[in-house]
């Protein structure tokens, strides 16, 4: 017997189904990621399929059956669809780049309000916000692998305990952590973190002003946590969404 429920949902993609219906990938606010289908969804008199639309935050009414892979979505409702994210090409692949970690790095059917509430405010940031878009995906990207249990260590040397860390070039670890400037001549590392870049990550992660940083740094955080994510997650190839140099 199908449950009636309403909750939140970000619309992560949404592929055609059948004639005239089609199936979206949600993060839902209550059951995490799941499908939904909806029926005639494609017609251009259907206002659930216009709303259901990439990137939109929605409420939704759904016909949740647990024995069955495709949930029916009744009813969307628009809370926002972005549209500073969405006129801005840069703004747009960042967010873009959000909705994949979902979709790719999410199990099905398991709630965690934080990432949902979190995902939910660095749209918005990125849609509103004067910092960029680039620094706000960094942001979250930190906080995203935290959240699904992978959190990177920066926090002092884990070889030899070392504190203080500040102007020194230093390693990371993928598995262990950061290793000061003498103990990474001593063990394998696999990324080099030079004194700006570590300033920077501990900026994002403290929510400090990153305004004295230049791009080509911030891109480099990007690429140790895409780097990171996928040492510890294997089925994970790296972000199609943003292609930065490496």
């Amino acid at each position: 017997m199908s449950e009636i429920i309403k909750t939140e949902a970000i619309v992560l993609n949404k592929i055609k189904y059948g004639d005239t219906s089609m199936i979206a990938t949600l993060y839902t606010k209550d059951f995490g990621k799941l499908s939904g289908i909806i029926k005639g969804g494609r017609s251009s008199n259907s206002k659930i399929g216009s709303a259901v639309d990439q990137l939109n935050h929605l409420e939704i009414i759904l016909y949740k059956k647990d024995t069955r892979e495709v949930q029916l979505i009744s009813n969307a409702s628009i809370i926002s669809h972005f549209p500073g994210i969405k006129n801005e090409f840069k703004k747009l692949q960042y967010a873009l780049a959000v909705l994949e970690l979902l979709k790719k790095l999410t199990p099905e059917h398991e709630t965690n309000l934080r990432l949902f509430t979190g995902t939910v405010r660095i749209l918005s940031l990125m849609d509103s916000s004067n910092e960029t878009a680039l620094v706000l995906f960094g942001r979250y990207f930190l906080f995203f692998v935290t959240e699904i249990g992978y959190e990177p260590q920066f926090e002092k040397c884990t070889s030899c305990g070392k504190s203080n860390l500040k102007d020194e070039n230093l390693g990371y670890n993928y598995d262990l952590g950061i290793l000061c400037s003498k103990c990474s001549r001593d063990k394998p590392y696999s990324f080099s973190i030079e004194t700006e870049l570590f300033e920077y990550l501990k900026c994002l992660k403290t929510n400090k002003n990153t305004e004295k940083f230049d791009k080509a740094v911030k891109e480099k955080a990007i690429v140790l946590l895409e780097n990171f994510t996928m040492h510890h997650i294997p089925d994970f190839k790296g972000l199609q969404s943003i292609k930065i140099l490496k």
